[in-house]
């Protein structure tokens, strides 16, 4: 994936705030203009004409369409009127600009200028398709090469270089490929909004088509009760004060502030239980359920582990559960680092919309909003501390252990981060079960956990800092009344 530090993530992060600007202030009849200056500003493109298609189709994602499912002929302001007038959260998901899309050379090993033409030869030795020859210097027939890349491991100079299509390379389920124009178009039916391949598009080609229009809609009428629920992954996102972010969420305009990781009391109590039962009954393993990347995963993509997956509902599951016992007529809203959180919403009547951590700083700044100078507020419930570190990797197995404590046999494993690799991983232990013994599987989609989500701010070592501090404040989850 691209570094933090890149020239793309500032521009999506300028035309998220524009928009949400252009909205708060009027409604979107300066839409056309904000599109123009927006354009104007950025010259990194090698032509104008795809600068205007990028911002273009940044804009409309902003709004919450999917760049590849409209009319590039529709304008703006018509775009901007079916935004505004809509009722439903879109239908979520990723999508490409295709005018910003490089359509770049598919994967291909090319021999470059430090190659030898040494005696041992281990390129040519080793290639099992014979597609090597060596002259005054190595040679790949790019028409037998099966893309193996022992050539390149198998280099004493390190000579023969490895060229990708970043999107493609990165996304775990192989759900990105080129169209007949050699440009990437993202299959929705197999995406797990993962959100890898917008992390890793050097042209910034790659969008989410963002709720944020759709719960601005929703604070904007008086008559309707908003309520933010907010992932444990919320710490050190917007600051190191989360009083003082409890209240920058309330200037914006959400009635109520819930933490999400009191709904995890629940996932952990019941996700314990579930694990009690299932290898009392002789169960070989149990996964988590938590991340909804890895679930569509085993839905689509490796169907054999789906029986193995835990029943129990996640954190968000429980928490909107709360939130409309408590407010019946609140429109939800899931705030956090996750895209997939917004797969999982669609099937859950309980939560109205998901924003991501970005969407909300877009809003912070449109608004203006001074975190810093408000008084700090509070969660109305109290979180454990286990369960404040579900946003970690082994924060989830970590918390079931500990209301395992001497129960029954528990031995956790973790794959910290889905890869090609790692799905693979998964359906030899569908069919083999888990390495050494272990017996529960917490899987996380990014790695590192959900504070390196694609919808954060922050860099994830920094939010882990705080979060860790936080967490530590909380008391044990078997102290808590839930318990």
């Amino acid at each position: 994936m691209l570094p933090a530090k890149n020239y793309v993530s500032p521009v999506r992060a300028e035309i998220m705030k524009r928009v949400a600007k252009s909205f708060m202030e009027n409604g979107f009849s300066d839409i056309n203009a904000v599109a123009e200056e927006l354009a104007l500003g950025q010259t990194a493109r090698r032509n104008p004409e795809a600068e205007k298609a990028a911002v273009k189709g940044q804009i409309l994602a902003a709004m919450g369409f999917l760049a590849q499912e409209v009319d590039a002929a529709r304008g703006l302001d018509e775009m901007a009127a079916e935004a505004l007038a809509r009722t439903k959260a879109p239908r979520a998901g990723l999508s490409v600009i295709k005018g910003a899309c490089n359509a770049c050379r598919a994967k291909m090993f090319e021999v470059t200028p430090m190659c030898q033409a040494c005696v041992a030869r281990p390129c040519e030795a080793n290639c099992a398709k014979k597609a090597i020859t060596v002259t005054d210097k190595a040679f790949i027939e790019q028409d037998k090469c099966i893309k193996c890349g022992l050539c390149a491991t198998n280099c004493p100079y390190g000579a023969i270089h490895k060229s990708v299509v970043p999107c493609e390379d990165i996304c775990p389920v192989n759900a990105i490929s080129k169209d007949a124009e050699g440009r990437e178009e993202i299959d929705i039916e197999k995406c797990v909004s993962c959100g890898k391949c917008l992390q890793s598009c050097p042209f910034g080609a790659i969008v989410y088509n963002s709720q944020m229009i759709d719960v601005l809609n929703a604070i904007k009428n008086p008559a309707k009760k908003v309520v933010a629920m907010v992932a444990p992954a919320i710490l050190g996102q917007f600051g190191n004060d989360l009083g003082k972010v409890i209240a920058a969420y309330k200037a914006l305009g959400f009635d109520e502030v819930i933490e999400v990781a009191y709904g995890a009391e629940y996932t952990s109590k019941y996700e314990s239980a579930e694990f009690a039962e299932r290898i009392e009954e002789g169960a070989p393993f149990m996964t988590t359920s938590c991340c909804p990347a890895y679930v569509k995963t085993t839905q689509v993509h490796v169907p054999e582990m789906a029986k193995f997956v835990s029943n129990t509902g996640s954190p968000m599951f429980y928490t909107a559960e709360i939130a409309k016992k408590r407010y019946p007529d609140a429109v939800t809203v899931f705030v956090g680092p996750c895209l997939a959180k917004r797969i999982e919403a669609e099937n859950n009547p309980n939560v109205d919309y998901v924003l991501v951590f970005a969407d909300i700083q877009a809003m912070f700044e449109a608004k203006g909003v001074d975190i810093n100078a408000l008084d700090a507020s509070a969660f109305a419930d109290e979180a454990s501390a286990q369960s404040r570190r579900y946003a970690v990797s082994g924060g989830v197995a970590a918390a079931v252990a500990n209301l395992l404590e001497g129960k029954v046999d528990y031995r956790p494993y973790a794959i910290n981060g889905l890869n090609k690799d790692n799905v693979k991983a998964l359906k030899k232990y569908a069919l083999k079960g888990l390495d050494d013994g272990c017996n529960m599987l917490e899987v996380m989609c990014c790695e590192g956990g959900c504070i390196a989500g694609p919808g954060c701010v922050s860099m994830p070592k920094k939010a882990a800092v705080v979060l860790e501090k936080y967490a530590a404040e909380g008391k044990n989850q078997k102290e808590l009344e839930i318990h």
